[in-house]
């Protein structure tokens, strides 16, 4: 089980890591937040993951009851990213789309073509 913990700590480091390249590396804020949201949300989770079986594992070997606790709530604060993430994600793409930042190499533009058909008005 210490190896099971071990890939899943390092797959959550790999995609942590492929988060901060798609930061520097990515042309604009939009793709920027899809590889870095994409990549720290399976990040996060393959480390909490490595948490888990981790705690699993302690509480096979000494049968102490807060390595359930642990791992329960590790189970919740997963929940807790998958909801968040891609929330947050959004409300800050759509912000930067409000003000005025738009796609650098984007061919269509939904949201843009959305607020004219409705007049300018910004819903």
């Amino acid at each position: 089980m210490e190896k099971a913990a071990l890939i899943l700590l390092t797959i959550g480091v790999l995609f942590n890591f492929l988060g901060t390249v798609a930061l520097y590396r990515f042309p604009d804020v939009y793709t920027r937040l899809h590889g870095t949201t994409k990549c720290t949300t399976f990040g996060s989770i393959f480390t909490s993951a490595a948490v888990v079986v981790y705690a699993l594992q302690m509480y096979l070997r000494t049968g102490e009851g807060r390595f359930t606790t642990l791992s329960v709530h590790v189970v919740l604060a997963i929940l807790a990213l998958l909801i968040s993430n891609p929330t947050g994600a959004h409300a800050i793409a759509r912000a930067a789309h409000r003000s005025g930042v738009l796609p650098k190499y984007a061919v269509v533009d939904r949201l843009a073509e959305d607020h004219r058909k409705k007049g300018g008005v910004s819903a």
